[in-house]
């Protein structure tokens, strides 16, 4: 029943908002005092200090298919740096013989990060963030001591490992030099943040700031506070038609310790991470990044609405419905289809350089295969 309402309200909103201006634009009633206020923590997202042969190592481990058990995808499978790195897909793929139920997020300043994945599960640092991705048996399903004998037998890593003072190639430096790569994909050449925004984008950022109280959320130089929020988004029934994508959920949610898991048909987000006895926690997700946008659609976190337009019409009309949980700071915001495209024209000057150059992309073949080695009897691993 709530999920009917759920979609009958968002039916609604489409027919009266077919053409009007999003990003998981989270947007909370605020005083404009405050919002006053807090229009000084926007700005560019300043580069990270990077060791430059550890990051050079992260990225060849980061397009590498042999990090996968059955070395079909790498990490780039679903972070593509020509789709702001994330996909085009409204749910993710996963590791072959299953299927994500979430929306795959961009990989673009998540060194900042205080909290990782959509639920923010993972609040360590990007270390365990990469052994969590490759272990998992339905994103990457790889043992990591298998990934270290195949990196042993590759002679290119041997030499990047000793050059990148690691030693001989290990799981713990593997843990190390992906999130030393990933320091590199910070946003930059935005409008934004040169100075060149439109003026219908100029005008976006006042309501941002003030009557739309976007920035209640989604503040600082990533657009984004690294907090979880229920605003109701509606759910994504092809988690639950596809057998597939459910068995994935089962999988992670008996994994996780979530009650009744057998018997749930919702994402209950942010619950695994809080587990508040009253459930009030239940589909909260963390507030995404505004950055970028423009090569990460689909958007939320299941991959729901397809453009900006459709996210900034929904939190238009107050969010959606879940009479439980739903922040109730949640309101209609009362923009007008010139306003709504304004707001859309911000959100689009937010993203900047795709960084797919050779500078991030590791462009030379990888090998499938290994060269024999002769005499292997005699020879050291």
């Amino acid at each position: 029943m709530v999920r009917l309402q759920i979609f009958g309200r968002f039916a609604r909103l489409m027919a009266v908002a077919a053409a009007i201006p999003f990003a998981a634009l989270v947007t909370f009633a605020a005083a404009s005092g405050a919002m006053a206020g807090e229009s000084k923590d926007f700005g560019p997202v300043k580069p990270l200090k990077v060791n430059a042969k550890k990051a050079e190592l992260g990225k060849r481990l980061f397009f590498d298919p042999r990090l996968s058990g059955d070395a079909a995808i790498s990490c780039s499978s679903c972070h593509n740096p020509n789709k702001g790195y994330s996909d085009d897909l409204p749910l993710a793929r996963a590791y072959p013989g299953s299927l994500g139920f979430r929306n795959t997020p961009t990989l673009v300043n998540t060194a900042y990060k205080a909290a990782w994945f959509l639920d923010g599960r993972l609040g360590t640092n990007l270390n365990d963030v990469t052994r969590e991705s490759i272990t998992e048996d339905y994103s990457m399903n790889m043992d990591m001591r298998l990934m270290q004998e195949r990196l042993k037998q590759d002679p290119v890593y041997v030499k990047m490992f000793r050059e990148a003072g690691y030693g001989e190639p290990s799981n713990g430096a593997v843990r190390k030099a992906i999130p030393e790569y990933l320091k590199t994909l910070t946003s930059r050449g935005a409008p934004f943040d040169a100075g060149k925004m439109s003026a219908a984008a100029k005008r976006g950022f006042a309501l941002f700031k003030g009557k739309a109280a976007c920035a209640a959320c989604h503040s600082g130089p990533r657009f984004t506070d690294d907090k979880l929020h229920n605003t109701a988004v509606p759910d994504n029934p092809e988690i639950w038609k596809n057998p597939v994508r459910h068995m994935t959920y089962v999988a992670f949610a008996k994994f996780m310790g979530i009650e009744n898991y057998m018997n749930i048909r919702r994402d209950v987000g942010g619950h695994v991470r809080t587990h508040k006895a009253d459930g009030s926690d239940i589909g909260a997700f963390m507030t995404p990044t505004l950055r970028e946008l423009k090569y990460t659609a689909p958007y939320m976190h299941n991959g729901i609405f397809r453009t900006l337009e459709e996210v900034v019409a929904f939190y238009n009309l107050g969010g959606g419905d879940d009479p439980v949980n739903r922040d109730p700071k949640l309101k209609s915001l009362g923009l007008d289809d010139n306003e709504q495209a304004d707001l859309v024209a911000f959100l689009k000057a937010l993203s900047g350089d795709r960084l797919n150059g050779p500078e991030f992309v590791w462009k030379d073949k990888i090998p499938a295969t290994y060269p024999a080695i002769e005499n292997w009897r005699e020879s050291r691993n």
